[in-house]
């Protein structure tokens, strides 16, 4: 952190008030995404990885969130379920900041068999007959998944 910045890095005093203030919002974000069983261990991850950062925090409510959103990927990395894919974030594209937080909510939001087609369709760069092989489905499944993953993005935008 350079001298002519005015933001401090997160102490256990800064993140305090980063609790009270933005402790609900972040409840309520992550619950929209994530669903209830999860939430509270998110936003708890959340501050505590901030505390742990050292890094100064311009925009809380946004460094927050893509704190919540981050654990819970590292989650869903840890337990694959059934050999499923697990998400990994295109590396040749880095949208702004608020489209990849934007991306990645639209699809953890996805029911898993759905996003698992979808990322390895779209991020694995396999074909709809290669993804039917790998996952044990007919092509008409995979198909099937590939719409219905962009119906419910494009309705998820549209909210």
């Amino acid at each position: 952190m350079s001298v002519a910045d005015p933001t401090p890095a997160p102490n256990a005093a800064v993140v305090e008030r980063l609790f009270r203030r933005h402790r609900g919002w972040l409840l309520d974000f992550v619950r929209r995404r994530f669903g209830g069983l999860v939430s509270e261990d998110l936003v708890q991850e959340a501050f505590a990885r901030t505390l742990a950062s050292g890094v100064a925090v311009r925009n809380p409510r946004a460094f927050l969130a893509k704190v919540a959103v981050r654990a819970a990927l590292e989650e869903v990395r840890r337990r694959p379920e059934d050999g499923r894919f697990a998400y990994a974030p295109p590396v040749a594209v880095q949208p702004e900041a608020e489209e990849a937080l934007l991306l990645e909510q639209l699809i953890l939001a996805l029911p898993a068999p759905v996003r698992d087609v979808f990322l390895l369709s779209r991020f694995g760069g396999l074909s709809n007959v290669e993804i039917a092989q790998r996952c044990n489905l007919s092509v008409k499944r995979v198909e099937a998944r590939l719409t219905e993953a962009r119906r419910r993005c494009a309705a998820l935008i549209r909210d």
